[in-house]
């Protein structure tokens, strides 16, 4: 699976063990930046995650930055992407199995690191559930796009 990843300063260390992580697992993973730990704008780095995956240059992608929160309202500006912040391992799998969420966020300092990484293992592991509620459901958010962008 391509993975792309990109975080700002506060998450630039989990960035890194992610990183490694994912490519263990056998990903092909592409890192977006930031490659320092100093201070840099979030909004780069989502930019850059949430295009590849709208412009399906990516099967995933995954964000970080301190909370989370930014990172995740900047990916879900684009087209087709479903980005969810997670807190726990049951969101993880909850939003991958019922919203196919394919950008993850994470909080890089308001969460420990071991943490995250579980929270990203079990993101990148678990398959959509393709119910026909949750089909139904993702089918009526891409209307939403699709009639939003007419306006």
């Amino acid at each position: 699976m391509k993975i792309v990843i990109g975080a700002d300063h506060a998450g630039f260390d989990l960035k890194t063990v992610l990183i490694q992580n994912l490519k263990q697992q056998g990903h092909d993973v592409q890192d977006v930046g930031a490659y320092t730990g100093e201070a840099s704008d979030y909004p780069v780095f989502g930019v850059k995650v949430a295009s590849a995956v709208s412009n399906k240059l990516a099967d995933k992608g995954i964000v970080i930055c301190g909370n989370g929160i930014g990172m995740s309202i900047v990916a879900n500006k684009f087209p087709g992407v479903r980005a969810a912040l997670v807190f726990t391992e049951k969101m993880a799998k909850d939003t991958r199995e019922h919203n196919d969420s394919n950008v993850l966020s994470l909080a890089g300092r308001d969460l420990p690191a071991d943490l995250n990484l579980k929270l990203a293992d079990i993101w990148v592991n678990t398959p959509f559930s393709n119910l026909e509620r949750h089909v139904r459901r993702i089918a009526e958010i891409t209307k939403l796009e699709q009639d939003l962008s007419k306006r």
